[in-house]
């Protein structure tokens, strides 16, 4: 089973543009479990452009679902990570004032400094992914610096599935065995959609959680909530 995690900056963004708590990111995370979403995902900023640092000790006192929090490293992020205790945290390399997340973690130039992180985290009992690019070298890095997961930067997936599926997938599965192969769990994220989802879960075996956020919100201006949200665990279903 492939858990779907529902990532609700966007909402935090919307909420943020008007200075009021409207729509309340607390009600729309207790709402997406309701519509049946398997995790809810944060992704908190230096410049809390959306998710704010206040926002996850709220959630993480009414998330009932598995609670993930994404970010960069830093000092400021990992305190707030052990102090809030998620169920996963995923490092991901962006630096301050990023737009979005482009890129995966180079774990072989940054493995000694990973590793410490990843420590650091798992000795508060919350278990680690790191954000990566389907690159070999950089799966059998991640491994050695004790994360339990990595998840798949599929960007360049969604971009090139447009032009070439199956070149699309095609490192993404090598990789994925791979994984398989030396005990790494799998997740993945970034620009999956209703168009794309099914086949990368239908080519990578062992996926067990995909976080997905515009696409979602961005669908539901269609479907409604409720409804995108069972269209993505459809997709999710073979």
């Amino acid at each position: 089973m492939t858990k779907l995690s529902v990532n609700i900056n966007k909402i935090a963004l919307l909420r943020n543009s008007r200075g009021a708590n409207y729509p309340d990111l607390v009600k729309t995370a207790l709402d997406c479990e309701t519509f049946g979403a398997q995790g809810i995902t944060v992704h908190p900023r230096p410049d809390e452009r959306h998710v704010k640092y206040s926002d996850v000790p709220a959630l993480k006192g009414k998330v009932t679902t598995e609670f993930n929090i994404e970010g960069y490293p830093s000092e400021d992020f990992l305190s707030l990570v052990i102090a809030s205790k998620p169920d996963q945290c995923t490092l991901v390399p962006d630096l301050p004032g990023a737009l979005t997340s482009d890129n995966g973690w180079d774990t072989i130039t940054h493995q000694t400094y990973l590793k410490s992180v990843v420590h650091k985290l798992q000795s508060e009992g919350i278990r680690v992914s790191l954000f990566i690019d389907p690159i070999p070298e950089r799966i059998y890095a991640a491994k050695e610096t004790g994360t339990e997961r990595i998840e798949f930067y599929t960007g360049p997936y969604a971009h090139d599935f447009i032009k070439d599926k199956e070149a699309a997938i095609h490192d993404f599965k090598y990789c994925a065995h791979l994984c398989n192969e030396i005990g790494l769990g799998i997740n993945a994220g970034h620009d999956l959609n209703l168009d794309n989802l099914k086949y990368f879960k239908e080519n990578i075996p062992g996926l067990m959680e995909v976080s997905i956020g515009h696409a979602i919100i961005c669908d539901a201006l269609y479907y409604g909530l409720h409804n995108t949200i069972q269209l993505y665990l459809k997709q999710l279903d073979v």
